[in-house]
């Protein structure tokens, strides 16, 4: 891949003493409708000792992302390279960064005003920590527009490896601010992975002792756009297995640690093919469904699971339709229901 092209018209100063406290790193992909507002968002922070690096990651719109930067050209960090997806774009900024922390934006989301001042708050009060995530709020084309991300994501106790991957804690990534040392220590984002690449960075910053910590209060906007929800509901849990997969494979995990991770890559594989068989299920293919069930059935975790998901793979086998007329009763009766119960 041909090296990267900086654009560095924002002040470049070769001091270390001038160089900021924060580096924002910000891959842009098709999102010029959305980038202006993400770095007025940037420009109205409380506190101001930072810079913005924005890699144009081998986008096709990139005649409209230069127009919606070309305002902001003179504050930014302007760099551009051949599609390498988010992990290559991310790296490419922090190679580039002269903060001591970086904080991990993504081009469409939104921030508080006070974002960057409370996260440094966070960090200088408890200077042990190398990375430290916020709350954020979900809004745009989503059934979740109103809730937050940690509605969706909980984080619960302390982030250590076997939290995150128990899904006990959620790494936020667009909420983020970490130490660059961290990320540049133990490898950056790995440019293998296109998705869930940010989990396979926090695991392994989890595993080798770096301390994280989060707090509730949402400080990011978080956009949503529209897609096939059951989709990409797919395609990120294949995506979260091969991480899951290749984290067994480049860490000296323990006994417990493999294991753990093994329950993880089950429940997985159940979860897909728990949809794949509901998906069967409703087109009317009711052996594919219930071959589906059964693999979810095998897969799945939890004995409780197990058997839950058996009495419906029999209920296939058996009595298919009367159990799609049973589904669809079901599934109409819900507006009935929500009716009488207005304020629910």
């Amino acid at each position: 891949m041909p090296a990267p092209r900086s654009d560095s018209r924002a002040a470049s100063p070769t001091s270390e003493a001038l160089a900021p406290v924060v580096s924002f790193i910000i891959p842009a992909y098709q999102t010029s409708a959305f980038i202006g507002e993400t770095l007025d968002s940037v420009f109205r922070q409380t506190f101001t000792d930072f810079e913005v690096i924005v890699v144009n990651d081998g986008s096709p719109d990139t005649e409209e992302l230069e127009r919606a930067l070309a305002p902001y050209r003179d504050r930014i960090v302007y760099i551009t390279q051949e599609n390498g997806g988010p992990s290559s774009a991310r790296n490419t900024a922090i190679r580039h960064a002269r903060g001591e922390f970086v904080a991990v934006l993504d081009s469409d989301d939104l921030l508080m005003p006070t974002y960057l001042e409370e996260q440094m708050r966070r960090l200088e009060d408890d200077p042990s920590l190398d990375l430290v995530y916020a709350n954020g709020l979900i809004f745009g084309d989503s059934p979740l527009a109103g809730r937050t991300l940690m509605d969706a994501s909980p984080s619960e106790g302390e982030v250590t490896f076997d939290q995150l991957i128990d899904t006990t804690c959620t790494v936020l990534t667009s909420c983020t601010v970490m130490r660059r040392r961290a990320a540049m220590d133990v490898g950056l984002f790995d440019e293998r992975f296109r998705r869930s690449e940010d989990f396979h960075l926090w695991a392994r910053l989890a595993f080798h002792r770096y301390r994280m910590a989060y707090q509730r209060q949402p400080l990011v906007r978080h956009r949503r756009r529209p897609g096939s929800l059951s989709r990409e509901k797919l395609v990120m849990t294949s995506a979260i297995i091969e991480v899951l997969q290749d984290l067994q494979r480049i860490l000296p995990l323990t006994a417990a640690q493999r294991a753990r991770v093994e329950r993880q890559i089950a429940r997985r594989r159940a979860e897909i093919a728990l949809e794949e068989g509901r998906t069967l299920f409703l087109a009317g293919h009711y052996a594919g469904a219930a071959a589906a069930l059964g693999r979810a059935a095998r897969c799945a975790p939890d004995w409780l699971t197990r058997a839950r998901l058996r009495v419906v793979y029999l209920g296939l086998r058996l009595m298919p339709r009367q159990l799609r007329r049973l589904y669809d009763a079901l599934r109409h009766s819900g507006p009935a229901v929500t009716a009488t119960h207005p304020t629910s």
